[in-house]
């Protein structure tokens, strides 16, 4: 994703957090968010856009999912000058310490406002130096309870990150899940919010159960091993502070009648956008949508004026009732989701073949016939050995000579086995400027070339877009892996113009890879998208280095699943016949 887009995405976040403090009209914070939102998922270098053509920049960025033709204006400002002059006038209204204020748990635009305005707190330290001031406590939502509770998030925020990685958070919430779930008494009970939809990070963990022995379920949730504190332990709701596997991630459990499962359930998938959608959807048709049901008119509150939900037991009932086919979680990010049918995304079992793994020949874990049975373990038909080039030498990359000697012990090790099909592969370094890391004469010997970025990936964006450019247009590439080289939450890597990948992966035939490992999630979903968009193939594989790596498919399958991936497009979910024959026309062309 082009930098020019993250930078305004923050200036536009950080507007709509001044105006929610300054106590301007909540439209226009919404609508700054909304755009912040759109900024962050496109692909599309809008930097690129108004340099191409800046008199008519506006028209074509208000074309665009979320834009106005005054945040456009912004946008455009933005790029001729470096900067966006409301910006500037509203940080200097606003103490820059509040931004970091508004990211502690229980403390919204209005609480930070009255902290600011009325006992001078400009920042987390002003804030921690009056925890103990009778006057914080007195303060509007806020009492004794609520400052403690403020005072326990802080000292949780330091001892944590602000979010867990998904492939961290997923294990912990599924032992969880269904150690409740097994509890007697329990009918249904999931985990809900970003997690279920498969975000590459979580900021909190949340469990909806219906169940006959409320009690039993709290008591088990609450005084579980990984609970190092009880934040809250109430009839409906239950929150802990969990510590395991060296992660540290707030809880919460909510307590609901089986009957209204479905409407808890929802609401706490979210994403909150995605909700307002759905409820906006239910007031044009005089319904009333919450975490209760489904209701006919227009109260506020339904439910305490004793009426009975339209729908609520099930998900699907509600979507149905609004003339929608269920979605998918995953999909519930307000991205034009409502306004077409949902794709039959991809699932793990429709992966059936492995591209980017790696052995003992350059930093795996497993020799050639190991990793074949672990491909055979889980029921793929093909697996690729991609060990990796020359210029990797920390990973003990292979040289020339190497490589001829590896590719023939593939190549034997394929002879003996009969149902797993071992392609003799590389995964091949493409240098900064874009040569691959073999001459064309070795590449030509490979079944298959994951052509990937490992160094540089502090490039400019041109320079990192004409080196994929480069490795795309080469002709015996088969997928490029992980193409922006991130680390998620640790390193930013590469940023492509996308656009332009995608449409040169789709014109030469080449398939992008969301590279599984929860560490990389790259393609990420926005990407993946983008990618469809364009006609583009993917592949997602776990660049298995252990027998283990091969459980890290869910990650890439839940990332490609935001992305709308179908099985159709995805190289590893087709049949070894036509896997094979794609694989041979793109080496013999």
């Amino acid at each position: 994703m082009a930098s020019t887009n993250q930078e305004l995405a923050r200036i536009f976040s950080e507007m709509a957090a001044a105006l929610e403090l300054t106590g301007a009209n909540p439209f226009r914070a919404v609508s700054n968010n909304r755009v912040a939102r759109e900024l962050r998922d496109l692909t599309e270098d809008v930097g690129a856009l108004v340099a191409e053509d800046p008199e008519t920049a506006v028209a074509r960025l208000t074309a665009l999912p979320g834009i106005g033709k005054g945040s456009a204006q912004k946008i455009v400002e933005y790029v001729q000058t470096g900067g966006i002059d409301e910006h500037r006038k509203l940080m200097a209204k606003v103490p820059r310490g509040l931004f970091e204020v508004l990211e502690i748990p229980g403390i919204g635009p209005k609480a930070a406002k009255a902290m600011w305005e009325q006992l001078g707190i400009e920042s987390v330290a002003d804030l921690k130096a009056r925890l103990d001031d009778p006057a914080l406590a007195a303060l509007p939502r806020m009492g004794k309870k609520t400052v403690e509770n403020i005072r326990r998030a802080i000292l949780f925020s330091e001892k944590t990150a602000a979010r867990v990685p998904l492939g961290k958070a997923l294990p912990l919430a599924i032992a969880l899940r269904d150690e409740l779930a097994a509890l007697p008494g329990v009918r249904r009970l999931e985990y809900a919010g970003s997690l279920r939809r498969g975000c590459e990070t979580i900021g909190d963990l949340d469990f909806v159960a219906a169940c006959d022995d409320p009690e039993g379920v709290r008591r088990r949730f609450t005084e579980h091993p990984s609970v190092t504190q009880v934040l809250a332990h109430g009839d409906t709701k239950c929150s802990v502070r969990l510590e395991s596997e060296g992660v540290a991630i707030q809880a919460d459990l909510r307590l609901v009648p089986e009957a209204v499962y479905g409407a808890a359930l929802l609401y706490f998938t979210g994403s909150k956008e995605h909700n307002v959608r759905l409820r906006e959807r239910a007031i044009k048709r005089g319904l009333r949508l919450n975490e209760y049901g489904l209701f006919r008119g227009s109260e506020e509150r339904p439910q305490e004026q004793g009426k009975k939900p339209l729908a609520a037991a099930t998900e699907e009932e509600i979507y149905a009732a609004l003339d929608l086919p269920w979605i998918p979680p995953e999909l519930r990010e307000d991205r034009g989701e409502l306004d077409r049918p949902p794709p039959r995304l991809i699932e793990v079992g429709d992966v059936k073949a492995e591209l980017h793994a790696h052995t003992t020949a350059s930093d795996g874990r497993m020799s050639i016939a190991e990793l074949a049975a672990c491909a055979r373990e889980r029921g793929f038909h093909t697996v690729a050995v991609t060990d990796h080039s020359p210029s990797q030498v920390i990973a003990n990359g292979l040289s020339p000579e190497r490589l001829l000697d590896h590719l023939a012990a593939v190549r034997a090790a394929n002879d003996e086995v009969r149902d797993v099909t071992i392609l003799a592969g590389s995964e091949v370094d493409v240098l900064p400027d874009g040569r691959l890391d073999y001459d064309d004469e070795l590449l030509r010997r490979l079944d298959l070339v994951v052509a990937s970025p490992h160094a540089a990936l502090r490039q400019s964006p041109a320079e990192a877009t004409a080196r994929l450019l480069k490795a795309i247009a080469h002709p015996r590439v088969h997928v490029i892996g992980h193409p922006t080289g991130r680390i998620v939450g640790r390193r930013e890597g590469l940023a492509p113009d996308m656009a332009a990948l995608f449409a040169a992966a789709a014109e030469h035939d080449v398939a992008l890879e969301v590279n599984a490992n929860w560490l990389r999630l790259d393609l990420r979903d926005v990407h993946v998208r983008g990618a469809l968009d364009h006609g583009c193939k993917i592949a997602i594989d776990t660049d298995a280095h252990r027998p283990e790596h091969f459980d890290l498919l869910i990650y890439g399958v839940l990332t490609a699943r935001r992305g709308g991936l179908e099985a159709a497009s995805c190289i590893n979910a087709w049949p070894a016949e036509k896997l094979h024959a794609w694989l041979a026309a793109k080496r013999d062309a």
